[in-house]
């Protein structure tokens, strides 16, 4: 039997007064982690959330984020994860779709999630500082089953509407223990991130690693390069997690500084999008650590290969199959490819999530039965073994680390009475790898412009799922049977096109 704050509890145990966490303004041992989490799990069972019960959580990368999460777990239900960019469209379905029994949401976030819940019944408890409790003794936890689902998150693949990949207790103590043995982490590093915890990179890759290791972790509530350097400096980081980005932007905001200034820094693990190369090789450069890029999806927990830390990083190549789990690439034949030949990349291992929730049609599309999940991604293999993905199977847009699927973009755009085409594709973007751009195609006679169309998407979507760059044409070229051809966009076009409207945009991912 286990429980995914099991790391949490052993190092409670051995090492009680060691930092566990460390936010903007407080920090938490072991034990007092231990406490808070099991505290708040005691609420949650006097308040008769039960064993398998969905509990949705949404909240900022903030240590009370931690606590409920860890909570959710040590009260045997199931967090259900979700971006605190969410609009209430989209949290109204993720409720329904996981038949959450209640929502936790951050004090700080807007209307819309508490808007969703009272639509649909849900109860709703605010998350803030007031909920961590951290002297007393730690309560009881509940035993569960490696098998069983510990957590829902909610990610489209490229089509459809979102499906919730179902990771279990065996799934996540299992990133956790890969990813601190791909870092070599132990009591002594001090991570830190800027990244969603909402995410699976931030909750397994970095969070559980973290806690398996028995080091401490520095959040970043919203990521800032100037902040992330101050966090840096102040809390002597070994290890940072972030995306490419976001490497980007502290090179930006580092002024003169030189190695010395971090010679802390052991390494920065990347991952979310490809690393471009001259990012890489500045970044090792200016703060005088190795980079490392990593491969992994919501459905297989984050992992599926990294770049050796010996070894050190091999630009443009996410690394070798990380320990316990294999990873091929297969031709369409279902035959591993040689090294050098593109194909469909598959994983397999203990992080391989359980399925999707309640879609077993859609399970069976990607999952086979001896365990082999197929990720939709193109890549080849080196001589070496190192993975280079090549490209993405459909049309999976990456922008900031943040995945985006056009098929829910362009589903908003229809709804437009006066857009009667559509379709939404990726550009590159220096700052954030890829952009997101519309062609549409209006009504005869239509006044509707891009700046409107961008108001009525801004309302219905998250923040990064917004169309930056909008083109209006006649119409798309379709195929014979109709369906518009997104290989005849012209994406260099669509940065130099007249038509394009190009939306002002923040800096941060």
């Amino acid at each position: 039997m286990a429980n995914v704050i099991d790391p949490v509890c052993f190092h409670a145990d051995t090492t009680p007064d060691n930092i566990a966490l460390r936010g903007a303004d407080s920090t938490l041992t072991y034990r007092q982690l231990q406490i808070a989490s099991t505290t708040y799990a005691g609420a949650l069972r006097e308040w008769d959330i039960s064993p398998g019960d969905r509990v949705l959580l949404a909240a900022p990368s903030v240590p009370e984020f931690v606590v409920a999460y860890l909570a959710i777990q040590a009260a045997g239900a199931v967090v259900v994860p979700v971006n605190t960019m969410s609009t209430r469209p989209e949290t109204e379905y993720v409720l329904s779709d996981a038949g959450v029994s209640l929502a936790i949401l951050w004090n700080e976030l807007g209307p819309a999630m508490s808007q969703a819940a009272a639509a649909l019944d849900v109860p709703v408890w605010t998350l803030s500082p007031e909920i961590i409790v951290s002297d007393g003794l730690p309560k009881s936890i509940v035993d569960r089953d490696g098998e069983d689902t510990a957590a829902i998150l909610y990610t489209s693949g490229t089509t459809g509407r979102p499906k919730g990949a179902e990771l279990t207790v065996g799934n996540l103590l299992s990133g956790g223990q890969i990813g601190a043995e791909c870092s070599r982490g132990s009591s002594e590093d001090r991570t830190g991130t800027g990244l969603p915890l909402f995410h699976v990179f931030g909750q397994a890759s970095v969070m559980m690693a973290t806690f398996t290791g028995g080091g401490s972790l520095s959040l970043l509530a919203r990521f800032d390069p100037s902040a992330m350097l101050a966090m840096l400096r102040r809390d002597r980081l070994t290890i940072m997690a972030g995306v490419p980005t976001m490497w980007n932007a502290m090179l930006h905001a580092a002024g003169d500084a030189d190695p010395e200034d971090f010679a802390q820094l052991r390494i920065a693990i990347s991952g979310g999008a490809s690393l471009p190369g001259e990012v890489a090789r500045v970044f090792e450069t200016r703060f005088g650590c190795t980079i490392l890029e990593g491969y992994g999806l919501t459905e297989t927990t984050a992992f599926g290969t990294f770049n050796d830390i010996d070894r050190g990083g091999k630009i443009g190549y996410t690394g070798r199959a990380v320990p316990r789990m294999e990873v091929e690439v297969r031709d369409h034949d279902g035959n591993q490819c040689t090294p050098g030949t593109v194909g469909e990349v598959f994983v397999k291992g203990p992080t391989v999530m359980k399925g999707y929730w309640r879609r077993p049609v859609d399970t069976a599309g990607v999952l086979s039965p001896d365990g082999w999940f197929r990720t939709g991604d193109l890549g080849c293999v080196d001589s070496d073994g190192d993975l280079r993905i090549v490209d993405r199977v459909k049309d999976l847009i990456i922008r900031g680390g943040y995945n985006v699927y056009p098929s829910e973009i362009e589903e908003v755009l229809y709804t437009h009475p006066d857009v009667v085409e559509a379709a939404v594709v990726g550009v590159p973007d220096d700052h954030y790898g890829e952009e997101v751009a519309a062609v549409v195609a209006l009504l005869p006679g239509s006044e509707l412009d891009g700046a409107e169309l961008t108001r009525w998407t801004r309302e219905r979507l998250s923040a990064y799922k917004i169309p930056r760059i909008i083109s209006i044409v006649d119409a798309l070229t379709k195929g014979s049977t109709g369906k518009i051809l997104k290989r005849s966009i012209d994406k260099a076009a669509l940065r130099t096109d007249p038509l394009t409207v190009e939306v002002p945009r923040k800096v941060t991912p």
